[in-house]
């Protein structure tokens, strides 16, 4: 197994006295594992940052066996992690993508979101240049990994107007009179979701509040619970910066 790639860091463990095991997201191969020999030196711990780019080179002399990796950096955004809100953001999207994919199967949709994501929040760190884009992100996320919400018409009427809700058990879309006497068990499905465009704050947070449910539940069940502590963390963080 020899490959070569640009591609995004998204967890590094530290293994042995100085190596690191490094989880990073390639356009055409997906996300790859691999041993960074010193990994955890001084040197490169700077370059191993989640949501850093790379280029990449994982050898192996067997396709069962973890590859070795060497890494040559493109552009870091490590300077962000002085900053609560953005570091909260790059350690969740980063983290969501290493818990959840594959190994070696490609999602060359997924990567140019998070890639577009991660330069949303380091060029508008005030949150509201980037919000929307990681409510996006997250549902297709989800569409991506089979878990994909279906939003075009009421499941209780089958109308495709007025969609203000979603089930939280079936994860399709109700209206407004179809949710009558319900909407107390219903989640709110912000309009930017549904018919695009911008978003008030109360809107992101129903957007975080959507897609965080059907994360858990369908993805992140069974999970390390660290992981759902670092979207609570970046939840906290943002409902704090606009209160």
């Amino acid at each position: 197994m020899q490959l070569r790639a640009e591609a995004i860091i998204l967890s590094v463990r530290a293994h042995g006295e100085h190596g690191a095991i490094v989880r990073a997201l390639t356009e055409a191969h997906g996300l790859q594992p691999g041993y960074v020999r010193g990994g955890n030196s001084r040197r490169l711990r700077p370059v191993l940052q989640p949501a850093n780019e790379v280029l990449g080179e994982w050898r192996a002399r067997t396709d069962d066996a973890l590859p070795g990796m060497t890494v040559e950096l493109i552009h870091s955004r490590a300077a962000m992690f002085g900053e609560a809100l953005p570091a909260a953001a790059f350690q969740w999207v980063t983290a969501l993508a290493a818990t959840t994919l594959p190994d070696g199967q490609p999602y060359p949709r997924l990567y140019a979101a998070l890639d577009g994501v991660l330069a949303a929040i380091e060029a508008a760190p005030a949150a509201r240049g980037w919000a929307v884009a990681l409510v996006r992100y997250e549902l297709l996320l989800l569409a991506e990994l089979g878990f994909g919400l279906d939003l075009e018409q009421c499941a209780a009427t089958g109308s495709t107007q007025e969609l203000h809700f979603v089930s939280p058990k079936s994860g399709t879309a109700v209206s407004r009179i179809g949710a009558v006497g319900y909407e107390n068990r219903l989640l709110r499905l912000p309009p930017f979701v549904s018919l695009g465009g911008a978003a008030e704050w109360n809107d992101i947070l129903d957007g975080l509040k959507l897609t965080g449910h059907f994360l858990e539940r369908d993805l992140l069940n069974g999970k390390s619970g660290e992981i759902l502590t670092a979207r609570a963390r970046l939840v906290d963080r943002l409902k704090r910066a606009v209160a």
